[in-house]
């Protein structure tokens, strides 16, 4: 049935739709490309709404508001619900969408703060969701093979399809049915891809959506938007006030470096190279004379001794074990999946337990993923089931010991890449992990550098130490040094002979 108004199709906002929508879907997180640069996959879709007084057409501009910096597009493939969907399943979603087209999920993130994720201020302003330029019939493509292209002022920003999505397009439609009917002229934004960032007044932004492998390589033409200044000030006695700060740049830009931001901490080659010749016990020493004791994991012991563990964390939380709550969130691809299917090379995934060793937190094909996947290694303060051939995998790992039992019958894997405890040591997402045949040390990144070369330095000197005891000298005097020995050592040593903090 057709309801929309003479009004509405009249009105050119809506001219590359069938009339004004009733409702916009948007998603939250959805390409593969795109979560990984945020760090999380989630395990299903979320969504939000969007106004319809937001929907634009192709050639218009959209307004950077007065008092904000970080406008952002998002490029997007947008499905318009030709037929009434409610209570569809997967097989039979994709034949209530009537079309396929570009659209742009533009987002100001100086205003999400206050949004909690609804996104109502930041991204429902009129003009924020330019859609078209025209429409391509649902039945003509392949949903699984469309592409997404976003220039900003010519030059290629975001090039994806729907095949590097994390959930097929019609799983939306079917989501979505369940918990209301989508009616004719609904519009599904689908989610964005990496490489969305900032643009600023003056920036022109195009986005296209088309089916290359398809009869007639159909395509919604390209969406043009530019980008004003806005002159309107926001009044604070009204609501909160846009405020930006460098996690809201970085989101917005898409990096750090992107948003001209000091650089996170990178674990270099050459302070790598240092960690793996200084011992945890060196470095533990040293942590304690900057007045950090609790940085050592207790409990845990290494599966290969010999191996040395270097890398920073990532951190995966287990809760206790509850039968409601382990049938709710345990199955399917669940915080445990997510964290050994999105770590990086060289990094350690770090596992909270509470030190319960009754059942396996990992076993051997989550190791051999996390080794395929090029992570440094794994501590767990509970056991590890498939304990032998966890140890053929040959990646370093640390736990409290062998256990045949499966993760349910004490954890329930609940959260990743939040603040931790692991071993009664707090463990934060990009800590220095640091182990070997003692145990595993963390280390805060602004230290490291500065504890290691005192490590290091530390072992030349009781290194020295040891020869002397070696050769038949007494330990009073030398171990600690007295002003004698150190005089002794700095002149071997060509140093300044006074004691180093």
């Amino acid at each position: 049935m057709d309801t929309t108004s003479t009004t509405d199709a009249a009105d050119p906002r809506f001219a590359s739709l069938p009339g004004r929508p009733g409702k916009i879907i948007a998603i939250h997180l959805s390409y593969a490309s795109r979560a990984d640069q945020r760090g999380r996959r989630p395990a299903s879709p979320s969504y939000f709404f969007k106004p319809s007084s937001s929907v634009t057409a192709s050639g218009s501009q959209i307004v950077r508001p007065a008092g904000t910096e970080l406008l952002a597009f998002e490029g997007e493939i947008a499905l318009v619900i030709g037929t009434p969907a409610r209570h569809v399943d997967l097989a039979e979603a994709w034949d209530h969408v009537g079309w396929v087209t570009a659209a742009n999920d533009f987002g100001v993130y100086d205003l999400r703060a206050n949004d909690k994720g609804s996104n109502v201020r930041s991204k429902g302003g009129d003009g924020y969701t330019p859609i078209g330029a025209t429409l391509i019939d649902a039945r003509a493509v392949d949903p699984a093979a469309l592409r997404l292209r976003t220039w900003v002022n010519g030059a290629l920003a975001q090039d994806d399809s729907s095949a590097g999505l994390l959930f097929p397009l019609a799983q939306f439609v079917a989501d979505l049915s369940q918990h209301f009917t989508l009616e004719p002229g609904d519009v599904i934004l689908t989610g964005t891809p990496a490489g969305s960032s900032v643009v600023v007044p003056g920036d022109v932004v195009e986005v296209e959506v088309d089916a290359p492998f398809a009869p007639g390589a159909p395509s919604s033409g390209r969406l043009i938007t530019t980008v004003v200044q806005g002159e309107t000030d926001f009044d604070a006695s009204l609501g909160s006030l846009p405020s930006a700060d460098d996690g809201q740049r970085e989101d917005a830009w898409g990096s750090r470096e992107a948003a001209g931001l000091t650089p996170a901490f990178t674990l270099t080659p050459e302070l790598r190279a240092k960690l793996e010749l200084a011992p945890t016990a060196g470095l533990s020493a040293q942590l304690r004379k900057r007045g950090l004791n609790n940085v050592f994991v207790d409990g845990v012991q290494p599966m290969h001794p010999e191996a040395k563990l270097v890398g920073t964390a990532r951190t995966l939380r287990f809760i206790p074990g509850r039968e409601d709550l382990f049938a709710a969130h345990g199955g399917g691809h669940n915080p445990q999946k997510q964290a050994f299917d999105t770590v990086h090379p060289g990094e350690v995934i770090v596992i909270e337990a509470r030190g319960d060793r009754a059942a396996g937190t990992l076993g051997d094909i989550l190791a051999i993923r996390a080794h395929a996947a090029g992570a440094a290694g794994i501590v767990t303060d509970g056991a590890v089931r498939d304990y032998d051939a966890v140890s053929a995998v040959g990646i370093p790992v640390f736990s409290q010991g062998a256990h045949p039992a499966v993760l349910g019958r004490r954890h329930v894997a609940w959260d990743h890449d939040i603040t931790i405890g692991c071993g009664c040591t707090a463990v934060q997402p990009g800590d220095v992990i640091v182990g070997d045949s003692d145990g595993v040390i963390v280390i805060p990144p602004a230290l490291v550098e500065e504890v290691v070369d005192a490590a290091l330095a530390q072992e030349d000197k009781d290194g020295w130490i040891a020869a002397r005891v070696a050769e038949g000298e007494r330990i009073e005097g030398l171990f600690p040094m007295n002003a004698q020995w150190r005089a002794r050592y700095a002149a071997e040593h060509d140093q300044d002979p006074e004691p180093r903090p």
